[in-house]
């Protein structure tokens, strides 16, 4: 990263195994992480660790990530549904490891989306230490790169689907960390109750559990500051961070 700049970090780290698949995630509000244990394409277990996320509901949405995925073949993984049930992150990493599992390599996403300097905001994408995508966006309005231009964040669905799958997949990854970043300008103080949101965007978000979930205390953290980094316990796996 350039150590100028501040911003939003995320990395993605996930791991295939015969017969079983790890994605791990951190970035400024969240660390995760889901294994699927797989036998002839079907998902036999699944297991997820909140180890750090901004609602006291978040671990509960544990468990309903394993009431959807088991049983699963990984072939329909991306159609199985019910992502806002779910947390919205844990089940992104459920299907990024379904999509690696048979891989023979890990694979590692490294992401910076920059605060805002003169209302335009850059986004930068590394795929195993290697940049990616570059994007500047002025709100959520594409000005770079120019066959994007004036095109909205929201609406790269159409271009997403002329991609092949590795490129599909980078690009939404982008576009998700994008959206994100976003909360660096909000002001969510602890203790804020769920209900202050708009009902049914996630686990956390749906009307049975929003009543009862508080933003926690300490649970957000700025990368940008110096000495610190996502998933610095594995950064060895993400080369060239500085690339981006």
């Amino acid at each position: 990263m350039r150590m100028a700049e501040t911003g939003y970090r995320r990395r993605i780290l996930i791991e295939p195994a015969p017969g079983r698949v790890v994605a791990e995630l951190e970035d400024d509000y969240h660390r995760m992480v889901v294994a699927l244990d797989h036998h002839d394409g079907v998902v036999t277990r699944v297991e997820s660790d909140m180890k750090r996320g901004p609602w006291t509901s978040c671990p509960g949405a544990m468990d309903t990530l394993e009431q959807t995925f088991v049983g699963t073949t990984l072939a329909d993984f991306v159609a199985r549904g019910d992502k806002t049930l779910n947390c919205t992150h844990l089940y992104d990493l459920s299907l990024f490891a379904a999509a690696h599992a048979h891989d023979e390599a890990a694979t590692a996403y490294d992401i910076v989306v920059t605060d805002a300097v003169d209302t335009v905001r850059c986004a930068r994408l590394a795929r195993n230490g290697v940049p990616l995508l570059e994007w500047h966006l002025e709100g959520d309005l594409f000005r770079f790169p120019a066959d994007l231009a004036g095109t909205r964040l929201h609406a790269l669905g159409p271009w997403i689907a002329g991609l092949d799958k590795a490129g599909a997949e980078a690009w939404r990854i982008l576009r998700w960390a994008t959206i994100i970043a976003q909360g660096r300008g909000m002001d969510i103080p602890a203790g804020l109750p769920a209900t202050a949101f708009a009902s049914g965007a996630c686990f956390t978000f749906q009307p049975e559990t929003a009543g009862r979930s508080f933003r926690r205390p300490g649970a957000d953290i700025d990368f940008s500051a110096p000495g610190l980094e996502p998933m610095a316990d594995r950064a060895a796996r993400f080369n060239r961070s500085d690339a981006i």
